[in-house]
Order: structure tokens, then C-alpha cells, then sequence
């Protein structure tokens, strides 16, 4: 056992940025000295005193020995893996790391359709080809969840040659799939599961939260441990066990997906993130879930408000489990979209949401929450349901929209082919049909729409223009007002 109470880098940072000398080293405003004032009076000089770059004292993020090693080794000890990276440049580069150090050009992996747009990239950098798999789908509440086991062994009794499976755990919603019982099908095939739970980092440490992934089974897993946990935004963990996955590929393909300069604050608030939790993480999930039981009991007894639960009455193989952290609140039956829900309690209540949908707001309730936070929550909705229940009802709000069940999904070139074809870029009303050769996302959650080497669809269209019209924002694509779209010539 390790002595989970130290803070190797983060110690060696404090000394190096108290350290008195003349520096003639990036980066050029020199610990705060020529930082522009204006940035000064924001932050303050001190934390442009370690904003630092590889000196002797600080190890080399790309071949660690030292404090970065040390972390590193902590933070697998506390996540349980047995090799842990730090990541500078968020879960992105964790996922697309973990496609490329598993698939070649041509290698097929299977993954499900609702997957971050990071593991698009992945997919045209690495050059694999996608099996994908439609994820179980709720209709009622028009929320996607997880892949099913069934679903994964059908795909690799069709693709035998797959070289990985790659899962959502937990999904955006918080909503976990059946991951034990996956990692025994592709433990079967002895082939690599490999895990986005980019929103996960917190389960490893209470019992009422979802299995971790690595304790599912899980041969690789890439987690924001600033999405849920004390680290600054930006930086995250990617963590591997077992034999199934080259740990030399990982270091190598990271080496491509992440800056040279990485940047010491990032890496030390991981080093201080993993501390925080390895001490005090049960007691700090424990208040968090007490947070969140109590929003999420108070907000379910507003008329005409509902959050998403377990299932009751029926088995569902793609939600077996619920982050009880991450609160889903159903305003359809307002008369309201969750656009406009969110633009209302943002601008009114001064009650920021983690995402909007058509129907629903998520929010994250974090180790950073108050119980003031939830109270303004609360008073939140319980005013926003007084002021709009049934009062604004119109054919806009019953306009039943899905991603997963209405929309046409037909590969016609790998996503590589398709982003390296020559292109044109045609009115939107003139790409049906047509080979797409960008990512077409709202954003959040910044699952696609469109990718490249997808037809485009009449459905694919109307739904984008329905959900932009909503309020949803779209990004990835050249035109973000979607008047156009890049497409295959």
C-alpha cells in the first residue's frame, strides 16, 4: 500500500514555483511576471508562479521517472487499475488514445451510435471501421441508454474479427448499462472493452454509486476527473488493467493526441484531486448523494415535474444502475421545452443546468455542491412550475422528437475516408442523400448527429432543423447556423 495522504507532484510544484532564480525558459511571462494586468487582477500573480514547464524537478509527462511517475502510481492504486496516464487534454484525447492503440486502418470495433464525438475522431484517426449498435431507447421519455449485452455478443457473432468493444458508462443521463455482463462476452472473443466513463471517476469510492468500470471488468477506462471530482477543468485519467491492452500503444498514441507543453497546473490538480478522494472520498460522496436525495425527493413531488428513476416494473438490460448524482428533471408536461426550461431558470433563478434536451434538464450535483445550491434548485422549479404549468402549451412543445428510433443511420464510407475525401459545400436543402464529410453534433452532450461517411438523411434534416429551431446549439460542422454542410464530392 501507498501512502495515499502525499502529493509527490504537487509538493514539487509548490517548491519549484517558491524557488528564487532567473528564468530563461518557457513559458515567456515568466512566472506572472509579464502576465498582462488585467489577467493579474482575475487570478492573482500566484498561480502564474507554477504555471511551469518541464524542469528537472517536474518529470517528464512523456516519459515519467519521477513526481509525475509517482502521482501516477497513487492514482492507479486508488482507482484500481494498474497503470494509470494523466491526461492534459481532457477525456478526448483518453478515448481517442484508446481506439488508436487498439485498431489499425481497417480494424473493426464495435461501439454504440449515441458515443461522444471524441470517439468519432478516434475512428478517423485510427482509420477503423464502426460497428455500430443502437443503444436501448425509452420512448415515453425520449432518453437513449446503454448498449445490451445481447446486442454486443449478436454484433461479435457477425464481426468476430472486431478488435475492441468500446462503452458509454454511465451515459450522460447517468444511467448505467449491464458492464459485467459485456466484459464476459469480450472476454470470451479475448478482446479489449474499453470504457468512455468520462463521467464515472466518482464511483470507485461509495457503495451506492454504480460499479466502477474496472471493477466491472473493464480493460481500459477513461475518466474526467474534473467533470465530478476536485480537478480543474480539462484534466483527466485514462487507466488500464489486465494483459489485453499494449501499455507501450497507449504511451505512444497519447504522445500524438497530447500537447508537448502540458501544462503543470492540469497535472497537479489530478495529483491533489486523487489525495482529496484516496482520504475523504466516502465521506464526500456520502454528503453528495444526501445532496442529491434530497433535491431529487423534493423536485419529484412538484406537479408536473418527474425525474428519470430505475425501472420498475420491467428488467432493462441497458439500465441496470443510476448515478443517484446525476439529476434528470422532466419539464415537458410545462408546456416547455428543456431549452427553454434551462434559458428560464439560468436567466430568472440564476440556476445553471449541466445540459438541456427536449424534454429534460440534467444537472450534475458534485463534492462542490451546497446545501444552498440545492435550495435555489428547488425554489427553482417550484417557481417555474407555478408560472408555466399548462399555461404554454403549443404544437411546438408536443412536437415528439427522437435521435434513436426516427432517424436513418446508413456507413457508406469509413469516418477517415469520408473526412480525407475532396469536398463541396452545398445548401442544406441540397444534401440529402448525400455522403457527409463533417461531425454534425449538438452540443452538450456532443453526441453527433451526422459523421463522416454517413448518408444524409430527409429524417437526419428535419430533426436538425427541429432541434436547432428548439434552441440546441450545433457545433463540429463548418457552418454552425446549418445553412450548409461539407459533403463528399
Amino acid at each position: 500500500m501507498l501512502n495515499q495522504n502525499q502529493t509527490p507532484l504537487l509538493d514539487a510544484l509548490k517548491a519549484n514555483a517558491a524557488r528564487l532564480h532567473a528564468p530563461f525558459y518557457t513559458p515567456g511571462h515568466k512566472q506572472g511576471e509579464g502576465i498582462s494586468q488585467p489577467l493579474a487582477d482575475l487570478f492573482g500573480k500566484a498561480v502564474f508562479r507554477a504555471d511551469l514547464t518541464e524542469l528537472a524537478d517536474l518529470d517528464n509527462l512523456f516519459a515519467p521517472q519521477g513526481v509525475i511517475q509517482e502521482a501516477q502510481q497513487l492514482a492507479a492504486e486508488t482507482f484500481g487499475a494498474s497503470q494509470t496516464w494523466f491526461l492534459v487534454n481532457g477525456s478526448t484525447c483518453g478515448v481517442e488514445a484508446a481506439i488508436l492503440a487498439t485498431c489499425g486502418t481497417g480494424d473493426k470495433i464495435i461501439l454504440p451510435r449515441n458515443v461522444h464525438s471524441s470517439a468519432i475522431a478516434g475512428l478517423i484517426l485510427s482509420g477503423a471501421i464502426p460497428i455500430f449498435l443502437n443503444p436501448e431507447y425509452d420512448p415515453v421519455l425520449d432518453i437513449a441508454h446503454s448498449i445490451t449485452p445481447n446486442a454486443v455478443q449478436s454484433a461479435l457473432q457477425q464481426h468476430p474479427d472486431a478488435k475492441a468493444v468500446l462503452v458509454v458508462y454511465p451515459t450522460y443521463y447517468g444511467v448505467c448499462g449491464d458492464l459485467s455482463a459485456i466484459a464476459n462476452i469480450t472476454q470470451q472473443y479475448n478482446i479489449p472493452l474499453l470504457v468512455d466513463e468520462a463521467h464515472g471517476a466518482h464511483f470507485a469510492f461509495h457503495p451506492e454509486l454504480p460499479t466502477p468500470a474496472l471493477a466491472a471488468g473493464a480493460d481500459l477506462t477513461v475518466q474526467s476527473t474534473h467533470k465530478v471530482l476536485g480537478a480543474m477543468t480539462q484534466a483527466s485519467m485514462l487507466h488500464v488493467q489486465g494483459n489485453r491492452i499494449d501499455c507501450d500503444r497507449i504511451s505512444k498514441a497519447l504522445q500524438l493526441v497530447q500537447s508537448t507543453s502540458p501544462s503543470y497546473l492540469l497535472l497537479a490538480s489530478l495529483d491533489a484531486a486523487r489525495q482529496q478522494m484516496a482520504m475523504h472520498g466516502k465521506m464526500l460522496m456520502s454528503r453528495t448523494l444526501q445532496l442529491a436525495e434530497e433535491a431529487r425527493t423534493r423536485i419529484s413531488q412538484i406537479p408536473e415535474l418527474s425525474v428519470l428513476e430505475m425501472p420498475q416494473l420491467e428488467e432493462s438490460p441497458g439500465f441496470v444502475a443510476l448515478d443517484k448524482t446525476r439529476l434528470t428533471v422532466t419539464v415537458s408536461s410545462l408546456g416547455l421545452t428543456g431549452f427553454e426550461a434551462d434559458e428560464i431558470l439560468d436567466e430568472k433563478f440564476a440556476v445553471t443546468a449541466e445540459f438541456a434536451s427536449l424534454q429534460h434538464l440534467t444537472f450534475i450535483i458534485s463534492l462542490g455542491n451546497t446545501p444552498a445550491d440545492i435550495e435555489k434548485l428547488v425554489q427553482g422549479f417550484t417557481t417555474l412550475a407555478k408560472e408555466y404549468r399548462q399555461s404554454n402549451l403549443t404544437v411546438k412543445n408536443q412536437v415528439g422528437l427522437n435521435l434513436d428510433r426516427t432517424l436513418d443511420y446508413a456507413l457508406e464510407l469509413s469516418p477517415r475516408e469520408a473526412f480525407f475525401a475532396v469536398s463541396e459545400i452545398l445548401p442544406l436543402a441540397q444534401t440529402n442523400k448525400r455522403i457527409c464529410a463533417e461531425i454534425v453534433c449538438p452540443y452538450p452532450p456532443g453526441i453527433p448527429v451526422l459523421m463522416p461517411g454517413e448518408v444524409i438523411t430527409k429524417s437526419v434534416l428535419e430533426y436538425l432543423q427541429q432541434i436547432q429551431a428548439m434552441g440546441a446549439s450545433i457545433s463540429g460542422c463548418n457552418d454552425i447556423s446549418l445553412k450548409t454542410l461539407k459533403v463528399v464530392k
